[in-house]
């Protein structure tokens, strides 16, 4: 028989906590799994602990201090060590503040040795409510707020909590949250998802079960799963999507209008100077990544952006993206792939010669 676990997320310390703590003792027959990472000093801790009080507190020196290091060396471990004991009815997981569940739902979704023993009810992400517009939509990085995962952690705040939203089965409030923030949350969440504007008033479900395929589909970069435009009071969201690539030259020109600015944006695109090469984009609050997708899809290369906003521009942005792509002339002059040296994403995808 297999343990629950809810996997609690985010990044304001206080919020989380306070979440955690509430949901914990609520929930009849649970335990409690807190892990903090402190990479200045390149150490994991973890402290367990139920209605009696706290059961174990370790601290544990890391080679390396980044969530992927501590998930695989005492975060999975330990919440398999306790189902293992039979002991609890269910698990109350507190990663570490701004680590996504992303790793550790996969590992327990394939591999039978932690499948036989654990079960994912549910993934929580939580939001302050006071903070929802600067965490969401701001330009902070975690590294200024001191809550990055390893040393080489460059996400911002707003691009980390968004993601961790979209990859949700729930999402709870602490504190005053207003419309608007809910709005956002809204169209930013995966369909179905579950919206609590007060955490005190959310009760885990123990009996649930995730929908791991619908999360893993919804978050995906190279997703084809149609989208359109949602629309939620204030906030949207519109898929960008073409058959086409982008012309290097328009998109350099333009990327920073395209990604940039108070919305969330995700998803991947080509370049006609890199054919063979799919691309990733993530940005969030003026903050954008772009890189070589880790995994190269079968299929035909396409273009398929997921913006987020609040503002109404949303027609100025289609019209932009839509300048971005190559034209029709263009396509007929010079084809679908261009031979040309320079594109001028060398720094974020490498020399065109190792991508073709």
């Amino acid at each position: 028989m297999t343990t629950p676990v809810a996997i609690v997320t985010g990044t304001q310390a206080e919020a989380v906590e306070r979440t955690v703590l509430t949901l914990a003792w609520d929930t009849l027959g649970a335990v409690a799994v807190h892990h903090t990472i402190d990479v200045t000093r390149q150490t994991l801790t973890r402290v367990v602990a139920d209605h009696t009080g706290i059961l174990e507190r370790e601290e544990l020196d890391l080679d390396h201090a980044c969530a992927s290091c501590a998930l695989r060396e005492d975060i999975l471990p330990t919440l398999a060590r306790l189902a293992h004991t039979g002991r609890w009815s269910s698990i109350v997981a507190h990663l570490p503040i701004s680590a996504d569940a992303t790793g550790i739902c996969r590992v327990i979704d394939y591999d039978p040795g932690y499948r036989d023993l654990l079960r994912v009810s549910e993934v929580i992400a939580v939001v302050d409510g006071p903070e929802w517009e600067n965490d969401l939509l701001g330009d902070d990085l975690l590294i200024e707020r001191e809550i990055h995962t390893s040393a080489e952690d460059g996400r911002s705040v707003a691009e980390t909590l968004s993601s961790l939203i979209e990859y949700a089965d729930t999402v709870l409030a602490v504190g005053e949250f207003p419309d608007e923030g809910g709005d956002l949350i809204s169209v930013l969440a995966r369909p179905g998802a579950r919206l609590v504007p007060d955490h005190l008033v959310y009760a885990l479900d123990p009996g649930r079960t995730r929908h791991h395929d619908a999360a893993e589909a919804w978050v995906d970069p190279m997703g084809t799963q149609p989208v359109g435009l949602i629309e939620e009071g204030t906030a949207w969201t519109v898929e960008l999507r073409s058959d086409r690539p982008f012309h290097p030259g328009r998109l350099r020109e333009h990327i920073a209008e395209l990604g940039g600015g108070p919305r969330r944006s995700r998803g991947c695109f080509w370049l006609a100077s890199r054919p063979g090469q799919a691309c990733e984009w993530s940005g969030a609050g003026g903050q954008l990544s772009v890189g070589t997708a880790l995994v190269q899809p079968d299929g035909p290369p396409h273009t398929r952006l997921l913006a987020t906003g609040v503002d109404d521009d949303i027609d100025e942005l289609v019209t932009l993206f839509n300048r971005c792509l190559v034209t029709d002339e263009e396509i007929a002059r010079r084809g679908w792939t261009w031979n040309i040296a320079d594109d001028g994403f060398d720094p974020w995808l490498g020399p065109i010669e190792r991508a073709a």
